[in-house]
């Protein structure tokens, strides 16, 4: 019987303790005396967040299906625990075995959110593992990670040994097989790295050094060694029915935040929003067959004993065989009591009359993702949604029984007005207006809808890569024209409005397109006690400030600077299979209002092609 890395009374003094004592239903255990590679899987965040991440899971399995690896799983440990372990002097350990990081062959974080940054350096730290890469040694873990955030890995570069850049299922045992066979003969560690770094896909930062121009910007990427390549190219999976999936994933003893079984049904999105780096990187849409989706489903439900599944994709309505899909699911769900839920739909007839079969309506609520309040600047970020879209969609949900709409928009977008911010107000008020167009006796009370304004942050690989943003006091000015906006319309009783942290934005916005000496600024935020800046309790801004202060880091220089055309970006090392010229296509393209039609109603010439698969070579007659 395995022992507990922490004792009962440590247990009993923190929340929620089964966080930290693994053994969950569907968790590996091997011996550790039998297999060669023993690899931590980290997501740096709360358990509940990281055990709702489909790429852990996926990764999990995959690994665990080699009897020569064991892939474990690691959390950071909420402020409560962290506090003690460093009292105490506890390292660091992984849920399965209990054992202690630092005694693994890998440690894989992924990287999902820019906020998480200070909480690798918490994960690191409480492992006892040397922060800086350069200072670790064959008595630690190689640190490498992976996520959309590793599309810009430079704020990060000093603290990891490698970067995978794309989808997991694709290089990884080669890396695995590579580090046996080093091993076995006796390589250093910087050999390894060297022989790692000729895997396509990963990136090892030592290797390469920024070259900076006087006035701060980047002017070159030097390769260090020899043979070592100077582009690093996206690892892609093209076939998606035949790569790997958990058919019995980890179920957590406490609730997740997506509490559910997950199906996912397509990876990337034909709709090529400029805002969206997903909609970006994940490119070409790739579809999985659906009798293959119909066997898993049934499969996992069966390992799991979940009571919901939910189907998984940036944007669901765009799967070709969705009806086929949710009619085998409605029928299988109804004989188990099993809900479906119906993430990322647009809201159209069909999608209505398939929530109506799937969903409790006294429970539910709809969700519009406008993004911006006027069609002009729809068009700008190429959104492709109309305003009578909007309010027929509201008004089929309205009359089919649902009283809640949320509307989520974006604040501080490309070429945004007054007008455009106003407009949010304007458009809610409308909504509210098509629900009591409705006959009295056919409403159900009142309507609600709630109004949601994030701000807006440039991520790479975007259109919008090459955009300036708002100091901070400006994003609140914004939100506030929308706040009294809302106060003078007709229904403003039954809008309730919500926005974003603006100092969280501009940091969000450093983070995301920074280069290397952003590394010293995070740094220096956690060593003074910056970690969870995920969570508004434990954010603090002062600390960043400072950190940026002492490190001479100025932030103003990676959010209100205009860049150009050719300036070389800190991730333009990085070949994601969409070229930088259709980028800068598309942003004078919105900056001239001007709509892309989307993946199948016509190519435009994004680069993805090269790849062969794919919506990129899918029949269009």
């Amino acid at each position: 019987m395995r022992k507990l890395a922490l004792s009962d009374e440590i247990l009993l003094s923190v929340e929620s303790p089964a966080r930290y004592i693994g053994g969950e239903v569907n968790s590996v255990m091997k011996d550790p005396g039998k297999v060669d590679v023993r690899f931590a899987m980290c997501f740096p965040d709360v358990y509940e967040i990281g055990m709702s991440h489909l790429g852990i899971q996926i990764l999990y399995d995959m690994f665990n299906q080699r009897e020569d690896i064991w892939c474990e799983r690691v959390y950071s440990p909420w402020p409560d625990l962290d506090q003690i372990m460093r009292e105490k002097d506890i390292p660091l350990f992984a849920l399965e075995s209990q054992d202690e990081i630092r005694k693994f062959d890998f440690l894989g974080i992924t990287i999902q959110y820019e906020m998480c940054y200070t909480n690798i350096l918490q994960i690191l730290d409480l492992s006892k593992i040397p922060l800086n890469a350069k200072e670790r040694t064959w008595e630690d873990p190689l640190v490498i990670g992976g996520g959309p955030c590793v599309y810009n890995p430079e704020p990060l570069a000093p603290f990891f040994d490698m970067f995978y850049i794309g989808e997991g299922e694709t290089v990884y045992f080669e890396l695995m097989d590579l580090y046996k066979k080093c091993r076995k003969e006796g390589c250093s560690r910087k050999e390894f790295l060297k022989k790692a770094a000729c895997i396509p896909g990963i990136y090892v930062p030592q290797f390469y050094e920024p070259v900076y121009r006087e006035d701060g910007t980047l002017e070159e990427f030097q390769v260090l060694e020899e043979g070592i390549p100077e582009k690093i190219e996206k690892q892609v999976v093209m076939d998606l029915s035949d790569t790997f999936y958990p058919q019995k994933p980890v179920v957590p003893f406490i609730k997740a935040t997506q509490d559910r079984a997950v199906l996912e049904i397509q990876r990337g999105c034909i709709r090529g929003c400029r805002f969206c780096q997903a909609g970006m990187i994940y490119r070409p849409v790739r579809e999985r067959k659906v009798e293959y989706l119909k066997d898993l489903a049934k499969e996992i439900l069966k390992g799991t004993g979940h009571e919901e599944i939910s189907l998984s994709s940036l944007s669901s309505s765009d799967y070709s065989h969705l009806p086929e899909l949710l009619d085998f699911l409605i029928d299988e769900c109804q004989k188990t009591g099993v809900n479906i839920s119906l993430p990322s739909l647009r809201i159209d007839a069909f999608s209505l009359d398939v929530m109506s079969k799937v969903q409790d309506v006294k429970k539910s609520s709809l969700t519009f993702a406008p993004e911006a309040g006027t069609q002009r600047l729809r068009d700008v970020i190429n959104k492709g949604l109309t305003e009578e879209e909007i309010l027929n969609g509201a008004g089929k949900a309205f009359e089919g029984g649902w009283t809640k709409v949320k509307l989520y928009f974006m604040l501080g977008l490309p070429t945004e007005t007054q007008e455009d911010q106003k407009a949010i107000a304007h458009l809610a008020d409308k909504v509210a207006r098509r629900y009591y167009e409705i006959p009295k006796d056919r409403r159900k009370g009142k309507c609600q809808i709630t109004v949601s304004t994030s701000f807006f942050v440039p991520k790479p690989f975007t259109p919008f890569q090459w955009a300036s943003m708002c100091p901070e006091p400006e994003y609140l000015s914004r939100a506030n024209t929308v706040r009294n906006e809302i106060r003078e319309q007709l229904n403003q009783k039954s809008i309730r409005y919500n926005w974003h942290e603006a100092d969280v934005t501009v940091l969000e916005g450093v983070l995301a397109r920074g280069d290397r000496k952003v590394a010293r600024v995070i740094e220096k935020a956690y060593k003074d006690g910056a970690v969870f800046d995920a969570w508004s309790e434990y954010f603090d801004y002062e600390c960043w400030k400072q950190a940026f202060s002492e490190t001479g880091v100025d932030p103003d220089f990676y959010t209100l600077r205009k860049r150009t055309k050719d300036e070389c970006f800190p991730w333009d090392f990085i070949d994601a299979k969409v070229t930088k010229e259709f980028l800068w296509k598309e942003w004078e393209r919105s900056m001239a209002g001007e709509i892309t039609p989307n993946c199948r109603e016509k190519c435009s010439g994004c680069g993805a092609a090269v790849l062969r698969g794919g919506v990129c070579v899918e029949s269009k007659s």
